[in-house]
């Protein structure tokens, strides 16, 4: 079993904010988790530091077998697969949906290394596998947002990412889009040898079955982490929420929160 991540007391500090407070917490290969947390959590800062975007201000981070200050940050991105709504933002409207899919090949913006035809042919099949063939040739900008995300998944998908990260890839999706998309990432997780799976959210009815481990994060701290039957509790989100809450089971064995 391998170990995929290792927090050991990472703090990290902007000015005089103090925005993630001593974090603790180890994920393994054999395990996919999800990151509940409202606005202002610091869930974003967290995963641009295991992207190597940021650093800890103070403790010590593992990715992937390597500790920040021991490894190439460069090198570590290609073993990362990152989907966000953020990263449409980078992306070159005018791209064609294939090359964005390639360019996960070499954790770039754009293409510019060589390839070979048989990248570009993998990176197609890629994106056919997932549910895209109807993309394929088409400029990214004309795409809706659930067609987006599809693609951003494939082009995380095209480096064999040994971790990916799914950053609130459901915002901006209507009903329909979103359990498309959810679908997709339910497949993912049955792959043999798929890579470890870190879902970010604010929403509970979000988190898949094969979430089987849930991390809470709230002002920056951990709240809880666990498995998700211990975690995913009316006393442990009450707790979590510090307001009143009512849950309800939805099927598939999700859970939907309101206020109470």
């Amino acid at each position: 079993m391998k170990r995929i991540l290792k927090f050991d007391d990472v703090s990290v500090t902007r000015g005089k904010k103090e925005i993630l407070h001593h974090l603790n917490w180890e994920v393994f290969s054999n395990e996919n988790w999800a990151v509940l947390g409202l606005n202002g959590a610091g869930k974003t800062t967290m995963l641009k530091m295991i992207h190597g975007d940021l650093w800890p201000t103070t403790g010590k981070l593992e990715v992937l077998g390597g500790v920040f200050g021991h490894i190439s940050i460069p090198d570590l991105k290609t073993r990362i697969g990152w989907v966000s709504t953020a990263l449409q933002d980078q992306l070159h409207p005018g791209d064609v949906v294939d090359y964005v899919v390639l360019s996960g090949k070499f954790a770039s913006i754009g293409i510019y290394q060589e390839f070979y035809q048989a990248d570009l042919d993998h990176a197609r099949q890629i994106l056919v596998d997932m549910g895209g063939e109807k993309l394929l040739g088409k400029p990214y900008a004309v795409l809706s947002q659930g067609e987006r995300q599809l693609v951003l998944i494939a082009r995380a998908m095209m480096a064999e990412p040994e971790l990916l990260i799914l950053d609130e890839p459901c915002n901006g999706l209507d009903l329909f889009a979103r359990e498309e998309l959810l679908n997709r990432v339910a497949k993912i997780a049955e792959i043999p040898n798929h890579p470890a799976l870190l879902f970010v959210s604010h929403y509970t009815e979000e988190l898949l079955p094969c979430f089987t481990n849930v991390l809470l994060l709230r002002n920056g701290r951990i709240i809880k982490a666990g498995k998700r039957a211990d975690v995913l509790t009316e006393s442990s989100l009450t707790d979590f929420y510090h307001k009143p809450i009512k849950t309800v089971s939805l099927t598939g064995d999700r859970l939907a929160v309101y206020p109470g």
